[in-house]
């Protein structure tokens, strides 16, 4: 991993709600991260395992969506080795000045020539059922970005705005923007949009509370992105939080004894004592399914 944030980064973060990093991963890994889209978006899973979301495949996905899978580093040891990387996680949680960090959830999103916008929203509005309910997302463009191509948009300072409840359409709305321009109304200010052109490999982390979206891919060629959802290590399930729903996918990994985040399924890619999850590296070198 080529990212370690400066004391500049941390500070550009932590003002934005953002940072636009140039790269994160060397070239070399691209191609092998193409060819694992293209597998689990067909349904090819290497390891044997599903991924807990799978939200669009060749054949029955709506081609005018962006297609998007969830947890794929369960199903393929490509992009696990970008979501479990413990030299990408060190550099998270060094940005954030966090203990340690745990990936929460990974997304593949995929949006094609002439697909749809993806509606303007928080992470954590949706992403709040742990406490620490701190969230950091980092998003990798595995195909150069333009504005003319959907890419990611920010809004800046937006993370100190009022923490709102979801609201919208996500998938292909109308008016991608609405949600946040009502509650940059509601805030009494201008939003102020920041696009994140970068060269494949590059991409960007943002805040769980920064309002963020993307616009049609009008381009010729492909936009797809790998994003690692993290949270920090000390997390746990908040029953606080619950009235508000887990929903049926992660509240099936709550213990039913206790609110640790089993590391099964959330593990840790680094602590700043040198431990991570012990079975990562194991799995990780794995050839083939387990």
């Amino acid at each position: 991993m080529l990212f370690t944030p400066t004391d500049r980064n941390k500070l550009d973060y932590s003002e934005q709600g953002f940072l636009v990093v140039d790269e994160i991963l060397p070239s070399k890994q691209l191609l092998q991260l193409h060819q694992a889209f293209d597998d689990v978006f067909n349904g090819t899973f290497e390891t044997g395992v599903t991924p807990d979301e799978v939200n669009w495949q060749y054949g029955t996905g709506d081609p005018s969506l962006t297609r998007q899978v969830c947890n794929g580093w369960k199903a393929n040891r490509s992009i696990a080795r970008v979501v479990l990387s413990e030299a990408l996680g060190r550099s998270v949680a060094q940005l954030a000045g966090w203990p340690g960090v745990r990936i929460m959830i990974d997304n593949l999103l995929s949006k094609p020539p002439g697909a749809r916008s993806l509606g303007y929203h928080q992470d954590s509005a949706y992403l709040s059922w742990f406490s620490p309910s701190d969230l950091i997302s980092c998003w990798i463009a595995l195909d150069d970005t333009t504005r003319s191509g959907g890419t990611l948009e920010f809004v800046t300072h937006s993370h100190e705005w009022q923490q709102d409840s979801p609201s919208g359409e996500f998938h292909g709305p109308d008016d991608y923007r609405q949600p946040m321009h009502h509650a940059a109304e509601s805030q009494g200010v201008e939003p102020q949009i920041a696009y994140v052109e970068v060269k494949a490999g590059g991409g960007s982390v943002h805040h769980g509370w920064t309002w963020h979206g993307s616009g049609a891919n009008d381009s010729a060629l492909p936009r797809r992105a790998l994003v690692l959802h993290l949270m920090r290590c000390d997390a746990e399930y908040d029953p606080t939080k619950f009235e508000q729903g887990i929903g049926p996918t992660y509240s099936r990994y709550k213990h039913l004894a206790d609110n640790q985040l089993d590391e099964n399924y959330f593990p840790i890619l680094w602590h700043e004592d040198g431990s991570r999850t012990k079975a990562l590296d194991d799995y990780l070198a794995s050839p083939g399914p387990v």
